[in-house]
């Protein structure tokens, strides 16, 4: 039985031509593999990257789309389900990269066939695997002062598979996972979430509440462009402001709320102190050398502050 799978690259101003051209060579490689890329561009500011990605065209098996406006995470990544040919559908970050040579085989390997031993609720097969991310410094960058850097080097150690098995759901992302394509359309993204953040933690509810098991495996992509820290900053408040938005439904899926809510009768201090610091707070993370603990204080404050 041929196997067959859209590989699915969403991006907003992320340079996609060494992501789709590794894909793209994996897959020549793969006999009998019927396959396609498409890559949607979700209204792109950055017009020398719009013309760069726009060559991906040329490749074989590739398709470009664009939006010309910015409609949000979860629309472009629906989007791309509602285009893709195939039954399998591979969702790959466009700011990601592919480091191993057998990336693509490893995920295929889970399709022949989905038959592992059932984790969670005694269910037959999984129709959602997740492949985790690893941290990487790009060879001419030197990220050690950079903020994202340190966030995510620090838990990096939660990425294993062995260790987003024991939360199946609630340690899952959209940046490299496989889905059938029935279960997408069957249970899109919520396009409620036109801002950065949290998307994906409510996708990982439904997925539960629809028992829908998640197989986690060990086959990352890599993470290696890091943005400044006042843009890390501004993204953190654009993702906290989400999460405000939604803190009804996600109240059991963030690790953030329940610490919110153990505070108690100590809200209300913790947010005197954040409004009497913020600028320096502010000031401290933007600089060469910020403090995770600092950001894990700011954080709190600035969800309370909302």
């Amino acid at each position: 039985m041929k196997q067959a799978v859209s590989i699915l690259i969403p991006t907003y101003n992320d340079d996609c031509r060494q992501l789709a051209a590794s894909l793209q060579q994996q897959a020549e490689h793969i006999s009998g593999l019927e396959y396609e890329i498409l890559i949607a561009d979700d209204g792109s500011t950055d017009m020398n990257v719009v013309n760069n990605n726009a060559t991906i065209g040329a490749l074989s098996h590739c398709t470009y789309l664009r939006n010309e406006q910015n409609k949000g995470r979860s629309f472009i990544r629906n989007f791309l389900a509602q285009n893709a040919s195939y039954p399998w559908l591979l969702f790959i970050d466009g700011d990601m990269k592919i480091r191993n040579d057998q990336f693509l085989g490893r995920y295929l390997e889970t399709l022949s066939p989905l038959s592992s031993p059932p984790l969670w609720g005694g269910l037959e097969g999984f129709e959602v695997v997740y492949g985790g991310y690893s941290i990487t410094i790009g060879v001419n960058a030197d990220r050690q002062g950079n903020l994202r850097y340190r966030y995510e080097k620090r838990c990096e150690g939660n990425h294993s598979a062995e260790n987003r098995r024991k939360a199946p759901y609630k340690d899952f992302h959209t940046s490299n996972f496989m889905v059938s394509r029935d279960v997408m359309l069957r249970h899109p993204l919520d396009e409620r979430f036109r801002h950065y953040g949290y998307e994906d933690v409510l996708w990982g509810k439904t997925l539960q509440q629809n028992h829908i098991p998640i197989h986690h495996i060990d086959n990352p992509v890599s993470f290696e462009d890091f943005e400044d820290n006042s843009s890390f900053v501004s993204k953190t408040e654009e993702g906290l402001r989400t999460l405000k938005q939604f803190s009804t439904q996600l109240e059991d899926y963030s690790r953030l709320i329940p610490v919110v809510r153990k505070l108690g009768i100590l809200r209300q201090p913790v947010k005197w102190l954040y409004k009497l610091l913020c600028p320096v707070l502010r000031s401290h993370l933007c600089s060469n050398n910020p403090s995770l603990k600092v950001f894990n204080f700011y954080r709190l404050g600035y969800y309370l502050s909302l």
